[in-house]
């Protein structure tokens, strides 16, 4: 993953972008992957002007595509722009993408994970579902979860909490699971919740998370970063229905969607 050019544009270039850095990403692995990349750009003393995320998709093994990030003046004076670096890379395969809109996947389902909050130590993330098959589709329990570092190896010696009550209080996902039904264009939502509080051992830091909505679903990973520091355990509430959740009508449906 190389930056290959930094680029700036006056206000009559018609670009909406002040700057714009074109990226080669190389895939070095085996299967097509999915890459994120988080692009810094930087004032010629070294501050941070503007972080900026890019999505390459469903680059395949050996190749290196081009792709190109722009910047606006977000976090500072564009015109103190002098460099650029890749600050951040994660991949995921490419038939385990995220998706929060747009075409349907062949499992009929949307699936992401939110920002999150944090506060005091304290972290919390959801997890969505989108129905965006013809079927109803139908949850009961936990999301099942596969911790990952940043290698992609499991990631040991994690407990796996369902409901997020021994982590806090009062975010959610602390009742008992629930037969959940979706009818087409319908949600559900579950929690992630841990603390990063860090005391004697080794830190643990797992980038990805690969979700199964329900057994022997496909998977997705998705990628909420979890610093877990020293403390072993991650929440999980249950799939419970999404009652504030419109349908996007640029959704795409799969008239094949399994049910």
């Amino acid at each position: 993953m190389k930056v290959t050019g930094l680029y700036a544009w006056g206000d009559d270039s018609g670009c909406e972008a002040d700057f714009s850095a074109d990226l080669a990403v190389t895939n070095r692995g085996t299967e097509k992957a999915t890459y994120t990349v988080t692009v810094g750009f930087f004032s010629a003393s070294g501050s941070i002007v503007d972080h900026v995320e890019q999505t390459v998709a469903s680059v395949g093994p050996g190749r290196t595509v081009k792709a190109t990030v722009g910047m606006g003046t977000s976090l500072g004076d564009a015109s103190e722009v002098s460099n650029v670096k890749v600050e951040k890379v994660r991949s995921v395969p490419a038939d385990e993408t995220p998706s929060a809109s747009g075409p349907c996947p062949a499992s009929g389902v949307h699936v992401y994970a939110d920002e999150g909050d944090a506060a005091m130590g304290l972290r919390v993330v959801g997890l969505h579902l989108v129905n965006c098959g013809t079927r109803p589709y139908r949850l009961d329990g936990y999301p099942e979860l596969e911790l990952l570092d940043e290698d992609h190896d499991t990631v040991d010696g994690v407990r796996i909490l369902h409901g997020t009550d021994r982590i806090s209080t009062g975010i959610g996902g602390a009742g008992g699971p629930q037969p959940v039904v979706l009818r087409p264009g319908e949600a559900a939502e579950a929690t992630l919740a841990w603390r990063n509080t860090t005391g004697f051992g080794d830190p643990v830091h797992a980038p990805y998370v690969r979700v199964a909505a329900r057994p022997g679903a496909r998977p997705v990973t998705v990628m909420p970063e979890l610093d877990l520091g020293t403390t072993g355990k991650l929440g999980v509430g249950p799939w419970e229905k999404d009652e504030t959740f419109r349908s996007d009508a640029g959704v795409t449906p799969r008239p094949t969607a399994a049910p």
